[in-house]
Parts: structure tokens; C-alpha cells; sequence
């Protein structure tokens, strides 16, 4: 393993390059662009690979902070003070009750629902994008989200002393409504799905010098993504999984992950191999899904009616490499409908202890869809990514899960519910026998 020269809490210089076109690869300088005039194709940092090969080891790593700037030389920052609120370094979570209930051996859960500030795996890519955006001169931030994003850019501008505006549909979840508004930013609220609320954000950031995380700093924020491939390496004890399954929404990060993994490859971290990448969808907006059972290699936008909104985007802008990227892994997407989400939810919260929002409700449905079809080895170690918390998102659930036996404060009061409710179990159990 080559030592670093340098560690992330001494002399530290910046390691990316430049943007590059995704299509055709042309060239763009570091500023706050998105798009390849030429193809129209995504931009994606660059980097000096034999640079960060100097500078990192695996013990410079682990002996940087317990956030994502432990990987501050995969990212494209300039600052010696990224902003840090402690995001990243979520537990990876050995599966027990729910590998037996599905039959496998090595599963593991990467658990954002408790990322922090706000409890979703947004925190990485905005903590990246905010502290590229204040390098660019930025003083306002905004976002175009489905609750998520929202929630962190509004958290974290607070935290960063930016003025913060951010669009969300009119109709998101209450949850995610108040957890942007308690940080005080403006909130516009769009009488629209979410491709609605972006085709306006993209209009309001061509006429106002906003820096829009997923717009016209889309290149820099994504790689805040990558922080998921390096942390479940490392936490695998540098070793890669030999299969994820993960949401697929924009197809972001889906990709990024894959690209994360590869750049520890690259720098010599990991050693490489095969890894299968699976990704998830809900029925009700499955655009990447539906290409791929149907053999496209091109997405046809759709209308978004799901209950799984922070994952309903009718027209991803990454669909097509997340396409490339499960078949040239030997991957597989599917959809789920909202009702074996829902059991997903309570599938993941009643064998681990852990409460996801329905983005990865659909993930654990996805998972299970993939078992039943003998399209996951049992024995293969297996990662499954929970991007947010359930508390988010409690409408999706209510009416599907029990409610609280109301009693006297008296024993025996105590003792009928008591009686009442193991009779329930015990009918609720012979109907599945059945």
C-alpha cells in the first residue's frame, strides 16, 4: 500500500481538474456549469489520480475526521475548511432477522436514515455542493427537491451563513414541509410534480446568480455521492461488496456509488472486482425500470404517481448510465408497487430496528422481489441502501400498522387488552397459514 506524502489535516491540494462532457468528453473549466454545450450531456469532475495516490493512504484515512471529509481528496473542494456537520460515517449494519427471513447469509443495511443533519443521504452531496458553492462566490443557495434535498440545503445554508430559497412540490409530505421550514429559508411550494418544479428551478437559475445544487452545481454535488461506495469499502474492511441494490431516482446515485468504488480501485485502496449493481423503483414512476425489462437503451419520461415521493422523478437525468451500469454489471432494475413498499417499511422496522421512508421501503421490496427470483446468491455479500428516515415520511403508513390498545390505569384492564391483543396475533398468524 503506497503511503501518503501528505495527510487531509496537513498541506492539502485540491486534486480535481477540470469538468468533462459525458459524451464526447469536451472540456470546461472548474466554474458553476452543468451541461456540455455540444451534446447536452451531463458534466462530471475530473481528477489527478496520481495526485491522490500521493496523498492518501488507508491510514491517512482513518485518521481523518468521522465525516466525509476523511475522503477530501476525492472531492472537489479547495477549502482547507469544508463544511463539516458531521455527515457521513453511517453505521453498515450487519443484517441478522431480516438476512434469515430472507434466506441470505451476508447482508448488509448502509443505514442514511441516520445521516446527519437531517437524517438522509442528501447531507452528503450538499455539504459537498455548498462548500464548493461559497468557493464560487455564491451568497444564495437553492435546490429544486422532493423533500430530501430540501431539508439538507436549508440545514445546512443555516449552518454555512447562506441565504437559502428552495422549490418543492405542493403536495410533499408534512414531515419534509416543516423539517425545511424550521431553518428558516424561503420555501416555494409549486403547483407540480417534481420535473414541474425543476424545469422552473432550471429558468429561475438562468436569471438570478443562484447557486443551485442540482443544477448549475450538479457537478460538483453528485460527488458527494461517492462518499457511500468509499464508506461501505472501508467499513467493509477495504474490501468491495460483490453486490448492491440501491434506489434509483435520478440515477445519480446509483452511478456515483459505482464510480466511488472505482476510484478506490484506481488510487490502490481496493482491490478490484466484479460488483452487481440492482437498483429500485417504484411502479408508479419507473422510467429506468420499465427501459430496462424492456430492453431500450434510451428513457421514456413518465408521469409520477407514487407514494414513494422522494424517488418520483418522471424524467432522470442520469437514467440511461444507470442502465448501462446494471447491464454491464450484471445488475437488474425493478419496480414495486406502493403497497409492497409500504410492507417494506414495516418488512426492514420489525426484524431491524430501522424506520425508512418509502424510498427505501422500495429498496427492501426490490430486495426481496430479487430473492424470490433467485437473482441474489445467498451466500454473495450483499449491500442494501437506506437513504432516509421513515419519521419523514409517516403518512405512507398510516392505516397499515396497528394502533395503541387504549386501557384504564388499572391490572385489570391491563390484563384483557393484554388477552385481546395475543388473540389478535394469534388469528393474524393462522390467516398466513392459510
Amino acid at each position: 500500500m503506497t503511503q501518503a506524502t501528505n495527510t487531509l489535516t496537513s498541506t492539502f491540494t485540491p486534486t480535481f481538474t477540470k469538468l468533462v462532457s459525458k459524451e464526447g468528453g469536451r472540456e470546461y473549466p472548474l466554474k458553476a456549469i452543468n451541461i456540455c454545450e455540444e451534446t447536452f450531456a451531463p458534466l462530471e469532475v475530473a481528477y489527478d489520480y496520481d495526485l491522490i495516490r500521493r496523498q492518501v493512504s488507508r491510514e491517512s484515512i482513518q485518521a481523518g475526521p468521522n465525516s466525509i471529509w476523511r475522503y477530501r481528496a476525492f472531492l472537489p473542494v479547495e477549502s482547507e475548511n469544508p463544511i463539516d456537520v458531521g455527515t457521513g460515517m453511517t453505521p453498515l449494519v450487519k443484517s441478522n432477522r431480516l438476512a434469515r427471513r430472507l434466506g441470505l447469509k451476508n447482508l448488509y443495511l448502509k443505514n442514511d436514515a441516520v445521516n446527519m443533519p437531517t437524517l438522509s443521504f442528501k447531507d452528503r452531496v450538499v455539504s459537498v455542493a455548498l462548500t464548493r458553492a461559497k468557493e464560487l462566490g455564491f451568497t444564495t443557495v437553492s435546490c429544486a427537491s422532493t423533500g430530501n434535498l430540501a431539508n439538507s440545503t436549508a440545514a445546512i445554508a443555516a449552518h454555512a451563513g447562506l441565504d437559502c430559497c428552495v422549490f418543492i412540490p405542493a403536495d410533499l409530505e408534512a414531515g419534509k414541509i416543516l423539517g425545511t421550514l424550521i431553518y428558516n429559508p424561503t420555501v416555494m411550494a409549486v403547483k407540480g410534480n417534481y420535473d414541474q418544479v425543476n424545469r422552473l428551478c432550471c429558468e429561475v437559475a438562468n436569471t438570478h446568480e443562484w447557486g443551485f445544487v442540482n443544477i448549475n452545481l450538479r457537478a460538483y454535488y453528485s460527488e458527494g455521492s461517492k462518499t457511500l461506495g468509499f464508506e461501505v469499502a472501508e467499513q467493509l474492511g477495504w474490501k468491495l461488496p460483490d453486490h448492491i441494490v440501491a434506489p434509483l431516482a435520478s440515477g445519480s446515485l446509483y452511478t456515483k456509488i459505482y464510480k466511488g468504488f472505482q476510484e478506490f480501485v484506481k488510487v490502490g485502496l481496493v482491490e478490484d472486482k466484479p460488483v452487481r449493481f440492482s437498483g429500485a423503483q417504484a411502479e408508479g414512476c419507473s422510467p429506468i425500470a420499465q427501459a430496462f425489462r424492456e430492453g431500450r437503451d434510451f428513457i421514456s419520461p413518465v408521469k409520477p404517481n407514487t407514494v414513494a415521493k422522494s424517488i418520483a422523478i418522471g424524467n432522470p437525468a442520469d437514467g440511461v448510465y444507470a442502465l448501462e451500469l446494471a447491464r454491464k454489471t450484471g445488475g437488474n432494475i425493478e419496480s414495486v408497487t406502493d403497497k409492497e413498499i409500504i410492507e417494506g417499511i414495516k418488512l426492514l422496522a420489525e426484524t431491524e430496528g430501522i424506520f425508512t421512508e418509502t424510498a427505501g421501503g422500495t429498496t427492501i421490496a426490490v430486495l426481496k422481489k430479487l430473492v424470490e427470483a433467485k437473482k441474489i446468491d445467498p451466500d454473495e455479500t450483499t449491500v442494501v441502501y437506506i437513504t432516509g428516515n421513515g419519521l419523514k415520511t409517516q403518512e405512507a403508513v398510516q392505516g397499515y400498522i396497528g394502533e395503541p390498545l387504549l386501557i384504564e390505569p388499572k391490572l385489570d384492564s391491563f390484563e384483557r387488552a393484554l388477552e385481546r391483543s395475543r388473540t389478535l396475533e394469534r388469528l393474524e398468524w393462522q390467516q398466513v397459514l392459510v
